[in-house]
């Protein structure tokens, strides 16, 4: 008997356009002899809808004509097992779901999908999910909670501080604070976001306030850290879960020392989505060209890190290099990341579908342990309960 995967992908995320491509690209690869996809597309209004017709990314050349022909559902849990429900309730006729979903494949990126809100859904349902965890993926997607978790365990990172909208408001501090503590040139970039969106490098207080401006425009809180120059991007991922977990061949992205833009990532380089092509037909140096003490170094990081986090599924970790010295420093977590990374692993011998095989089996390992912790007792408290007047137990005299 097949497994049931419902793929949710889209949602409310400036990364929208991401994900579908992503989803597409892994369900078009999935091992269908083992696996029944549900595609469950996440609109920017957050609705969910349905459609076989989601496996083609021709049909999101137009989406309010996809959505027409796709029936919009709700996910529901009864009697222990999770399913996938028509929202438009038929007269006179009892509703089927459309299907009972074994496992939750999220391939969805940036906030309010990627940062654990989806997956606190999820879970509420007691449905299994792929990838990280809620803490872990909220921690992933906030840079300067990810930096202080790692700092505190000795990873190497860059010194960064954190700016709110509120402290914006009076920008001369703002700038003045940044200017005493780092040298130029500095990074400016939003906290929760990824893909590259809202960051820039400043080179002097004009560039810092056009940064600045800039990153408040797509977030409430922003980071500035200072530029590596001269800077190389060298890129693992990482497969498994907190108990073992291993890493994949490093990579290089080719930007000419410069930060790669969201155009750069998937509109350049990903314009088609079939194969091994969207985000992995970037231009990249694979395997990055290293030291091999240096690489190895770099992969034990990834993995250490990984595991401290308590990361799961496939995770893509940034690091940023100098140049000259080879010091190299934890840039960010991507928890889904683009494409899923595949392109890492197929140089060492894993292809698409084992790499997806390997995630939904990590998922599945996860609820088996999750199913084995008591989460509830019983009490007898509610019998003998008494509010006391309008307070209750809390406003009781000590």
């Amino acid at each position: 008997m097949k497994i049931n995967v419902a793929v949710l992908f889209g949602g409310k995320s400036v990364e929208h356009e991401v994900s579908v491509i992503s989803a597409v690209q892994a369900m078009q690869s999935i091992d269908e002899s083992k696996y029944a996809v549900f595609p469950v597309y996440i609109t920017k209004s957050n609705e969910l809808y349905y459609s076989e017709s989601m496996r083609d990314i021709e049909e999101f050349k137009n989406i309010p004509a996809l959505i027409s022909k796709s029936e919009r559902i709700n996910i529901e849990t009864s009697s222990g097992r999770t399913y996938l429900v028509p929202q438009r309730k038929k007269l006179f006729a009892k509703q089927k779901p459309i299907a009972a979903v074994d496992v939750a494949f999220p391939i969805v990126h940036g906030t309010n999908v990627e940062d654990g809100a989806l997956q606190g859904f999820l879970k509420t349902l007691n449905l299994p999910f792929v990838g990280c965890d809620v803490l872990s993926s909220a921690v992933c997607m906030d840079k300067y909670a990810m930096k202080v978790m790692l700092r505190d365990a000795g990873f190497p990172v860059l010194p960064g501080i954190r700016f709110t909208s509120q402290d914006y408001r009076s920008e001369q501090s703002v700038v003045k604070s940044i200017e005493e503590s780092f040298k130029y040139p500095v990074i400016v970039k939003p906290v929760n976001l990824g893909s590259s969106v809202g960051i820039s490098k400043a080179d002097n207080t004009r560039e810092l306030e056009d940064a600045l401006e800039l990153a408040f425009g797509f977030a409430e809180r922003v980071l500035v850290e200072p530029a590596v120059t001269p800077l190389r991007e060298i890129n693992c991922s990482v497969l498994g879960d907190y108990t073992e977990a291993e890493a994949s061949e490093l990579e290089e992205p080719l930007s000419a020392d410069k930060i790669l833009s969201y155009k750069d990532k998937y509109m350049d380089g990903g314009k088609k989505t079939g194969g091994s092509k969207g985000m992995s037909s970037l231009k990249r140096k694979i395997p990055a060209d290293i030291p091999a003490d240096t690489a190895e170094s770099i992969k034990k990081t990834a993995v250490d890190a990984f595991k401290y986090l308590d990361c799961n599924g496939v995770v893509r970790i940034d690091f940023l290099m100098n140049a000259d010295t080879g010091e190299f420093w934890i840039n960010e977590f991507n928890t889904i990341p683009g494409s899923l990374a595949f392109y890492l692993w197929e140089p060492v011998g894993v292809k698409y579908p084992q790499l997806l095989d390997k995630m939904i089996s990590l998922a599945l390992k996860r609820q088996r342990a999750n199913e084995e912790i008591t989460y509830s007792f019983d009490t007898n408290i509610l019998s003998s309960a008494s509010f006391g007047g309008a307070k209750g137990s809390k406003g009781a005299k000590r």
